[in-house]
């Protein structure tokens, strides 16, 4: 059914959408963009499902954009651009808006798009050793189509603090950020998750979905206005100089004009 994903739903009602491009660390390409939105509309649309867990196969929940799925963009018409970011952004948003309750489940690595899917969850819990990151800027990149949902999840202040440094952090600071939910040692990560799926087995699923929609309509706004916002920006970036030196220089295995030692 799916390329760059696996869905498995058991009796209960309890899906797992599986990230499954191990050999990539997940990282994000336009077919799993796709399959993304795919997914999550499928998932919204079947009564049967009544919790969704966000997990990914191998080492890393997610190592952010396909830097190849970049590359492309910085070769494209700028019509081809926009409707690539608008597809990301899309994706996002129809996990942000599943009425399900959403849990990811997560393990290794989780950088830049990465972080925007933990964000767009209800709960992400998290295995003691991973590691973060925001790390578009260093290819000359920004945050754009995740923004509204990571500012969301984290908040402002917390958000600052690694938004637009790259700097890599740690499960425990991650929770501090509000990002993770709960850290735990990696053989318990299973039935962590568990243990935030079983509650809703208990509750009606209709009330679910309506108090999951009463929290985003109280919750910070996300409009069509602001993710039109974060497209433009996202293609402007893409349209820079600073994007196509930093990529340039990932491909060519030597560091971006900007980096200096110690960087």
């Amino acid at each position: 059914m799916y390329e760059t994903l696996n869905l498995e739903t058991d009796a209960r009602g309890v899906a797992t959408l599986w990230l499954d491009r191990a050999d990539k660390h997940n990282a994000m390409s336009g077919e799993m963009i796709e399959e993304l939105s795919s997914a999550a509309k499928a998932l919204d649309q079947d009564d049967a499902v009544r919790v969704v867990i966000l997990a990914a196969k191998g080492k890393s929940f997610c190592a952010g954009g396909d830097l190849r799925w970049m590359q492309a963009q910085m070769a494209a018409k700028a019509e081809q651009r926009r409707a690539e970011a608008r597809k990301l952004a899309m994706a996002l948003y129809a996990l942000n808006t599943l009425s399900k309750p959403l849990i990811a489940r997560v393990q290794g690595n989780a950088f830049g798009g990465g972080i925007g899917m933990m964000s767009v969850a209800d709960v992400a819990v998290g295995a003691e050793g991973a590691k973060f990151g925001l790390t578009e800027v260093r290819l000359g990149l920004i945050p754009a189509t995740i923004s509204p949902y990571v500012l969301a999840r984290m908040g402002e202040t917390h958000a600052r603090k690694v938004f637009m440094s790259a700097r890599i952090f740690d499960a425990q600071e991650a929770e501090k950020l509000n990002l993770l939910s709960r850290v735990v040692a990696a053989d318990e990560l299973d039935a962590a998750v568990e243990a935030e799926v079983a509650p809703y087995l208990s509750a009606a699923p209709g009330a679910v979905a309506e108090s999951k929609r009463l929290a985003r309509m109280l919750g910070p706004a996300i409009t069509p206005e602001i993710i039109d916002a974060t497209i433009d920006r996202l293609v402007a970036t893409w349209e820079g100089t600073e994007a196509r030196e930093g990529i340039a220089a990932f491909f060519d295995k030597r560091p971006a004009p900007w980096a200096t030692p110690g960087g």
